[in-house]
């Protein structure tokens, strides 16, 4: 079969696993996306409203059947989906009618929480969008199921765009669309939620800089990434700050290596670096002008349990306080389970050895993740979701750390023969590397 079959045959498996999953994906903040679509869509406040808390009641209903067909104690007793769903609306209502009644209903969103947490939300209407055809289509559960397997189907494909565009052979190329499946990566971009949209726009980005770098197709790839860079903004104006100020620092360190071994920047590295830092620039000024809500709001939102306590006066020796310690309990986790750190290791690995400089600018994009679980320290937030752009690496760069194995394979057969005059080559493998 042709390479495009099957990338095909890979996303169409993993859609047909979800099947198994079409509710009990939905966290917290699912809500507030939903609402702002149901809002887009043109629905009213209380229509709204009853809409989204019947999803939300459905699908902890849903996961309370479940659990208690498991359980070693209670799973012969009645069904408890009919109480557990009674009991999540009237909580849900009792939460939001009074809002509801004291005209709060400025926003798309449904004002379950203080004004001040829901203006996070509102500032971030790219996802919401995304959804609104879906849901007018398919209706609420199947349209969140069907957006999220798009979204993470598609992160699958880019991952193979990315690797097929660095010269890597089509079998590994398809291993990195199955390790996006099968890591972290698919499971969080199957929840109804932004992080599938960052991970599938990240990977653009880091297309975008391949076809730069690996294709010499320049003015494609940074097209790309400042398309990537700008839909960004859209649905998490936070990872495009992110995004460009690491394209910018990695066009820089590449910039200046070259320099330290008597070679030229080259106008491609800068070129991405250019763009990486304009996007930078331009989210911080488009932020100001629109009023989003900036890195103090976000400061006392972590500190003060989503605005339920009053302000802290002194937030930031606080939160340097809660980095420290959270990145060291993070690190006694990592040590007890060292698959995340061990992927990363072997991701970079694979990216800076066999990437060039496109990999350079993977690890950038990758090193997000970092920061955006940085900039929220909050050790009990389900799935390490905040991190999962960092699995990135080991996604593209396994597959790189692999390639030489991979050729050697090919070419052994040859080689007992007593004709192996090296691996094949072709106009697509120009790595230097690869020539061994």
């Amino acid at each position: 079969m042709r390479p495009r079959t099957w990338v095909l045959v890979l996303a169409a498996v993993f859609a047909a696993l979800q099947l198994a999953n079409v509710t009990g994906r939905a966290s917290p903040d699912t809500k507030n996306y939903l609402s702002y679509a149901l809002s887009l869509s043109g629905g009213s406040e209380r229509g709204v409203a009853a809409a989204t808390i019947d999803q939300v009641c459905a699908e902890e209903a849903a996961k309370a059947r479940r659990a208690q067909r498991v359980d070693v104690v209670r799973f012969h007793r009645a069904d408890p989906a009919d109480r557990v769903g009674a009991e999540c609306r009237e909580r849900e209502w009792r939460a939001v009618e009074p809002r509801l009644a004291a005209g709060r209903t400025g926003g798309h969103t449904v004002p379950y929480m203080p004004e001040r947490f829901m203006r996070i939300f509102e500032a971030r209407p790219g996802y919401p969008a995304f959804l609104v055809p879906f849901v007018m289509a398919l209706g609420v559960t199947w349209g969140l199921w069907a957006a999220s397997v798009v979204i993470a189907c598609a992160g699958g494909v880019l991952a193979f765009l990315v690797l097929r565009t660095m010269s890597v052979p089509v079998p590994l190329a398809l291993t990195g669309q199955a390790l996006y499946y099968v890591l972290p990566c698919g499971t969080t971009a199957m929840r109804p939620m932004t992080e599938g949209l960052l991970l599938a726009l990240t990977l653009a980005a880091v297309w975008g800089c391949a076809l730069v770098l690996r294709a010499r197709r320049e003015r494609a790839g940074l097209a790309l990434v400042a398309g990537s860079l700008l839909a960004l903004f859209a649905v998490k104006h936070s990872q495009a700050l992110f995004l460009g100020l690491c394209l910018a620092a990695a066009g820089a360190l590449i910039a200046v290596r070259r320099h330290r071994r008597g070679r030229p920047p080259g106008r491609d590295v800068l070129s991405l670096g250019a763009v990486g830092l304009a996007g930078a620039v331009l989210t911080m000024v488009l932020a100001r002008l629109l009023d989003y809500p900036s890195e103090s709001d976000s400061l006392q939102d972590l500190l003060t349990g989503h605005f339920a306590r009053p302000d802290r006066e002194h937030p930031w020796p606080e939160f340097w306080r809660l980095q420290g310690n959270f990145w060291v309990e993070w690190l006694r986790r990592q040590a007890w389970e060292p698959l995340f750190v061990a992927a990363l290791g072997a991701g970079a690995w694979g990216a800076l050895r066999r990437g060039g400089a496109a990999g350079g600018f993977l690890v950038a994009a990758a090193f997000t993740g970092i920061l955006t679980q940085a900039g929220h320290p909050d050790i009990n937030i389900w799935g390490e979701r905040l991190i999962v752009l960092a699995w990135l690496l080991p996604v593209v760069g396994v597959p790189l750390l692999l390639e030489p194995v991979a050729r050697g394979r090919v070419a052994l057969p040859a080689r007992r023969r007593g004709t192996w005059t090296g691996p094949a080559r072709s106009a697509e493998h120009h790595s230097p590397d690869i020539t061994r």
